[in-house]
């Protein structure tokens, strides 16, 4: 039995579902997962209570958490030993050298946008608006596969003399480069991401730069409008590989062994 810890400090929109696609149907017998969490708050302050997650004595901890180059995040990674997969956002990017210095494998998703944080915008209604529009804009677009991908490779690797920890900055040329059935859901898809990276340019200006009230109230309104029309194109993007009966879906079985088929009624083939 392979133990998974998963560490979750603050939020992105992959952070409510990263444990749950390891074990869709909850069925799978070869791991075992915990996961302990923050909530919103990432600072220094609650990573003591964090850390307890050695306890469990995981095989491999996920860490996610914005901005990986935080104090925070930075400090969770001082405390922890066991290989360990730090999943976060664009700012995460600056910190790329340290974490390959430090044996860090990291997924990076540049599509992942910050949030309107304002106090005059932003209230638990928008929050979970937002949140669920990225969610729905990350699973059309590849994003939540490729996550997949990467920690059942980081998984299966674990009881080999080779370990694989990932080392992936998933930008719009990933995007691009991924697998469609229909060539306008792609550019539909290609399109939806590239709004989300410029919706995180957006908040992190209107939330850390502007200091105009006038101006950063509707910064913010700005991008989340602009998330939902990411997540339309998105929708529409699925909705076209529906039409085409072309829908990848790649199920986990018991064992942790990945299956794949395309059309609706087709029988599943282990990959």
């Amino acid at each position: 039995m392979t133990r998974i810890g998963f560490v979750k400090l603050g939020n992105i929109g992959v952070s409510t579902v990263l444990d749950l696609i390891l074990d869709e149907r909850a069925d799978r017998e070869d791991i075992e997962v915990r996961t302990i969490s923050s909530g919103s708050k990432m600072g220094e302050e609650v990573v003591e209570d964090l850390v307890r997650i050695v306890e469990f004595h995981p095989d491999l901890i996920i860490a996610v958490s914005p901005n990986a180059s935080l104090p925070g995040p930075r400090k969770i990674r001082e405390a922890i030993k066991t290989p360990c997969i730090i999943v976060s956002d664009s700012p995460a990017k600056k910190t790329v050298k340290k974490l390959e210095e430090g044996g860090f494998g990291y997924i990076i998703i540049t599509g992942d946008p910050m949030i309107g944080a304002r106090r005059e915008f932003l209230d638990p209604t928008e929050m979970a608006l937002f949140n669920a529009e990225v969610l729905k804009m990350l699973s059309v677009c590849g994003v939540i596969r490729i996550l997949q991908e990467e920690l059942d490779k980081a998984i299966s690797s674990l009881n080999s003399d080779d370990l694989y920890l990932p080392r992936r900055i998933v930008d719009i040329d990933e995007i691009i480069r991924l697998e469609f059935s229909n060539p306008y859901a792609k550019a539909k898809a290609i399109a939806s991401y590239s709004i989300a990276e410029k919706v995180g340019e957006m908040n992190v200006k209107a939330c850390f730069m502007e200091k105009d009230k006038e101006k950063y109230i509707q910064l913010v309104a700005a991008s989340h409008e602009l998330i939902r029309i990411a997540a339309i194109l998105a929708d529409e993007s699925r909705e076209l590989e529906k039409s085409v009966d072309g829908v990848i879906r790649t199920p986990h079985g018991k064992r942790g062994e990945t299956f794949f088929k395309r059309g609706l009624m087709e029988t599943l083939e282990k990959r």
